[in-house]
């Protein structure tokens, strides 16, 4: 499908797509979705960064031992000190959206913990407060994997934001008599169906008597 296409003549300037880890835990599902970037990241030639890790915090093999993905206990700041102005923020609270031409113009995406959060939590704010330029996605809630696939449609396979196939709150039915509504925005596959990690849907069946915030 072209949303994920990484084929083509002209060769794609690799790219860095950094989540700012900003939680003392790693849930299940933050698990599910940082496999998926690393995953995708890794088809795609990219890398995928997890910054500011507790050194206390021990991943799981899951995620530590795909290829495209590192770790760092450092912040983004002391990472890009010297190259900030390559560094893209996607921020909700940005006043300009991503543009296929921000590929040219940005080497590092940023998101900042978890984008997931229904309601929002602005983390992104202590991102926005360290100088990074920023970008949004649009105006809906994200999953963070989501977010990350939606960046790379746009820089790298220069595919305009207003242009994804986008599902927007989709309804997940587990059988005739359960069903939830996702709060979140995904791209739509070629199936017709979000694009979600794999074994979302079983967790989220699992736990379906929490709150989507306690599955991070």
């Amino acid at each position: 499908m072209a949303q994920d296409s990484t084929a083509g003549s002209i060769p794609k300037k690799p790219a860095t797509y950094i989540v700012e880890h900003l939680d003392d835990e790693l849930g299940p599902w933050s698990e599910l979705e940082y496999v998926t970037i690393a995953k995708d990241s890794h088809m795609s030639g990219n890398t995928f960064l997890l910054s500011s890790l507790p050194p206390s915090l021990d991943l799981p093999a899951t995620l530590s031992s795909l290829p495209a993905f590192k770790s760092e206990t450092r912040g983004v700041e002391e990472l890009y000190a010297a190259t900030k102005d390559r560094v893209c923020l996607l921020d909700p609270a940005a006043a300009q959206d991503l543009s296929p031409e921000d590929g040219d113009c940005f080497d590092v995406f940023l998101f900042g913990g978890i984008l997931g959060d229904d309601p929002p939590r602005d983390r992104t704010s202590e991102l926005r407060a360290k100088g990074f330029q920023g970008r949004r996605l649009g105006s809906k809630q994200m999953t963070t994997d989501t977010a990350v696939r939606v960046t790379r449609i746009v820089v790298q396979d220069k595919v305009p934001l207003d242009s994804i196939p986008y599902d927007d709150f989709p309804e997940l039915k587990f059988n005739e008599r359960e069903s939830t509504e996702m709060p979140f925005r995904y791209v739509k596959g070629e199936d017709g169906k979000p694009i979600m990690p794999e074994g979302m849907v079983e967790l989220i069946r699992k736990d379906a008597d929490k709150a989507i915030d306690d599955l991070f």
